[in-house]
C-alpha cells in the first residue's frame, strides 16, 4: 500500500478553533454573580437520573465532567450546585458569538454551540492576532472568555485550542509543525481512546514521532482504515475544508471499557448512561427542532471487529435501545464486547429557502 500524497503546502493557511469556556456554566455565572468561586454545574437535577451537560472549572477539580450522571458528580462534589440548563438563553448567546465570527470570517463550521472552525486564510494578519482580536470582542460584548487554537488545519488548531485553556490560545505555525506532532502524544488525535493507547503502547508507540515509525501498510493491517487515519494524523495532515454549511446528519456517543464486558447483562448495564449523555446532547446541540429519523447501537468486539443495528424510531427510547443491542450483540457469537456506542440519524433539513434552522453554534 503507497502512502497517500501529503496535501499541497497551502501557504498562508489560518485555520482557528474556537471553544468557548464552560460555555453553559460560564453563562449562568455571568448571570449570578454571587456563584462565582462555587463549583457549578449545569445539567440534571439533584436525585434525577439526567447528567450534566458542563460543570466549571471548580466543580472540575472534584473530579465532575461533562456527561457524568449527577448522583455521582454529587458524591465526588458534595457541596456541587446543579442549576437546570436553559437551552433559549445557550443558543441565543450562540447567535451572537456566531455573529461577531462573521464579522471575521466568511468559511465558520460550527461543532456545536460553543465551538467552531474559522478559516481565516484570505485576511492579511497573522492567525494569532486575528484569534486575540476575536476573543477580545467575545469577552467585551458577552463577559464570556474563549480559548483558541491556530495552526494550518483542523486537526492542529482543535488540539491546539486546548493547550491553554481557559482563557487562552496556542499556535502551531506551518514551519513548527513536524516538532509539534513529533513529540505530541498519542492520546491527543482524535479517536485514541484507551483501548487504542494502550495497543500502541505495546508497540512502543507514546507520541506521534514513535507512531511515524511505521509505515502505512503495517499500520492499516494492525488497525485496519483507522490505521490509513493514524498514519496521516502522526505526520500533522489533515485534508478537510472549513464548511460553512455543514449539515449534522446524526449524533453518536460510545464508551470504550478499561476491561471487555463478558455478557449482555453487562453492556445492558453500560447502555443506560450512553442514552442519558445522548439526550443531554441532543437538547444542547443537535438544535431545536431537527426530527429524528432512527436509533442505531454500534458494538465493536474484543477482536476488533464491528456491527451496527438500526431501526426506525422518533426519539431515545430506552427499550428500542436495549433491543437493537441485543440484536448487536448476538451477531458476534459471544465474543467480549470492547466498546459500545449508542445515536441517532436526523432527518434532512428543509433545503434553503424553507424555515432555516440555527445551525449548531
Amino acid at each position: 500500500m503507497q502512502p497517500p500524497e501529503p496535501p499541497p503546502p497551502g501557504p498562508g493557511r489560518k485555520i482557528v478553533h474556537i471553544d468557548m469556556d464552560c460555555f453553559y456554566a460560564a453563562i449562568e455565572l455571568r448571570e449570578r454573580p454571587d456563584l462565582r468561586g462555587k463549583p457549578v454545574a449545569v445539567g440534571g437535577r439533584p436525585g434525577g437520573r439526567g447528567v450534566l451537560t458542563t460543570c466549571n472549572y471548580e466543580a472540575r477539580r472534584f473530579g465532575c465532567r461533562s456527561a457524568m450522571p449527577t448522583f455521582q458528580a454529587l458524591e465526588r462534589c458534595p457541596g456541587l450546585i446543579v442549576l437546570p440548563v436553559r437551552f433559549d438563553l445557550y443558543r441565543e448567546e450562540s447567535r451572537r458569538i456566531r455573529s461577531i465570527f462573521a464579522e471575521f470570517a466568511d468559511l465558520i463550521e460550527p461543532l456545536s454551540l460553543d465551538e467552531a472552525y474559522l478559516d481565516l486564510s484570505g485576511r492579511p494578519e497573522g492567525g494569532a492576532e486575528l484569534a486575540a482580536e476575536i476573543r477580545g470582542q467575545i469577552r467585551a460584548r458577552t463577559g464570556l472568555t474563549a480559548s483558541a487554537g491556530i495552526a494550518p488545519n483542523k486537526l492542529l488548531a482543535k488540539i491546539a485550542s486546548d493547550w491553554n485553556k481557559p482563557d487562552g490560545q496556542f499556535e502551531v505555525a506551518p514551519e513548527a509543525v513536524a516538532d509539534f506532532v513529533r513529540e505530541l502524544p498519542v492520546r491527543r488525535l482524535w479517536g485514541v481512546g484507551g483501548k487504542t493507547a494502550e495497543r500502541l503502547a505495546k508497540i512502543g508507540v507514546g507520541t506521534c514521532g514513535d507512531l511515524q515509525r511505521f509505515d502505512l501498510a503495517t499500520l492499516h493491517r494492525r488497525f485496519g482504515k483507522f490505521g490509513v487515519g493514524l498514519y496521516e494524523m502522526c505526520r500533522g495532515i489533515d485534508r478537510r475544508e472549513v464548511q460553512s454549511r455543514r449539515e449534522r446528519k446524526s449524533l453518536s456517543n460510545e464508551t470504550t471499557f478499561r476491561a471487555d464486558l463478558p455478557d449482555l447483562d453487562a453492556g445492558q448495564r453500560e447502555l443506560r448512561p450512553l442514552l442519558d449523555e445522548l439526550r443531554a446532547d441532543l437538547a444542547g446541540k443537535a438544535g431545536e427542532g431537527r426530527a429524528v429519523r432512527s436509533a442505531f447501537v454500534k458494538v465493536k468486539f474484543a477482536d476488533f471487529q464491528q456491527t451496527t443495528a438500526e431501526r426506525r424510531c422518533a426519539g431515545v427510547e430506552v427499550e428500542v435501545y436495549e433491543e437493537l443491542l441485543e440484536e448487536a450483540w448476538r451477531r458476534g457469537g459471544g465474543k467480549a464486547v470492547r466498546l459500545i456506542g449508542a445515536g441517532v440519524r436526523f432527518e434532512p433539513q428543509a433545503p434553503e429557502g424553507a424555515a432555516v434552522q440555527l445551525g449548531l453554534l
